[in-house]
């Protein structure tokens, strides 16, 4: 290899620039030129790929977002958008392509490894709901991000007596939301993978108040069902009237965790180091503090479980 590729796809999470840096950095100590696709598949269908140096990736590590930005691409999802991304590579002498973002933008690189061009994946979304990784690219950064706002709500909930409703990030998995929940000391956790019962819900909420509780805390996923829907529920059917908070895209933002930036920085050299070894379609994980390799569509064939025991968790210390 001579020349390689990186592009960042899907949300943004926390970390990825220390990504980009450490794969332009390794690959130049390698003697690898490199260049970056600004606007992930989008920009690499219209050839918006810019050289990428040790200079142009100073500074970078501590912020959040991307600098090579990010998009989502229609074009890129059809038959003769992978050959077009191609022939875009070969374009600018591309021996092989690093991309960092999550399931659906690994299901895109494999569609270019299944075309005979070599490629790899570094797990990056706050959702962490990638498999073959413990740990993905700025999951930790949010699960801080938002237990910092939950802090600050439960003053002003214990202040005024109140339940309060925080939604989360976590459209078909909650990590984050369980993360933040056994963090946050909260007395009760929602999740997708996770049926609930509105009334064993509202008997808790019960309980607690008949032990002289002043304020109660709900960590929601938003894949579950809205705040306004949650709260509008409690209030039909056990009375509870619940303030609501929904963190959104702030999750997303801000300064990776020194966490994300090393691991960031770690799956960042790896992925050059396993593409000049020779591997091919394959993803960077994290498991058991080591770092290792899988097959691309172990990101989206296999099912992530969530940590059922912190589940229990939850429920024991809210007692």
């Amino acid at each position: 290899m001579k020349r390689i590729a990186v592009l960042t796809s899907g949300g943004d999470s926390p970390g990825m620039n220390a990504a980009i840096r450490a794969v332009t950095r390794s690959a130049i100590y390698r003697g690898l030129d490199v260049i970056g696709f600004r606007r992930g598949y989008e920009g690499l269908l219209d050839g918006d790929g810019v050289p990428l140096t040790k200079s142009s990736v100073g500074g970078i590590i501590h912020r959040g977002g991307t600098m090579l930005r990010t998009a989502r691409s229609d074009r890129f999802r059809r038959p003769e958008g992978i050959n077009e991304a191609i022939s875009r590579l070969r374009e600018y002498d591309i021996d092989g392509l690093v991309v960092v973002g999550g399931d659906g933008s690994f299901r895109g690189a494999w569609a270019l490894h299944e075309q005979g061009f070599p490629v790899a994946g570094i797990p990056g979304t706050i959702d962490n709901d990638i498999a073959g990784t413990d740990s993905t690219i700025g999951f930790d950064t949010a699960c801080n991000t938002a237990l910092q706002s939950v802090e600050k709500l439960r003053d002003t909930a214990s202040s005024h007596d109140r339940l309060f409703i925080v939604e989360v990030m976590g459209r078909s998995a909650g990590f984050l939301a369980l993360e933040v929940a056994v963090a946050s000391g909260a007395e009760c956790v929602l999740v997708p993978e996770v049926p609930f019962h509105l009334e064993h819900l509202c008997e808790k909420l019960h309980y607690a108040k008949q032990r002289g509780k002043t304020h109660s805390m709900i960590i929601l996923a938003e894949g579950v069902m809205s705040a306004n829907q949650l709260a509008s529920r409690l209030k039909d059917t056990g009375g509870y009237e619940a303030r609501i908070t929904v963190l959104g895209h702030v999750q997303r933002g801000g300064s990776p965790s020194s966490f994300d930036a090393v691991l960031a920085s770690r799956m960042g050299a790896s992925a050059v180091e396993m593409l000049l070894e020779g591997q091919r379609g394959f993803m960077v994980g994290y498991v058991n503090q080591q770092l290792t390799s899988c097959p691309l569509p172990t990101a989206w064939e296999s099912k992530k479980p969530l940590n059922h025991e912190m589940m229990a968790l939850v429920e024991a210390l809210s007692i």
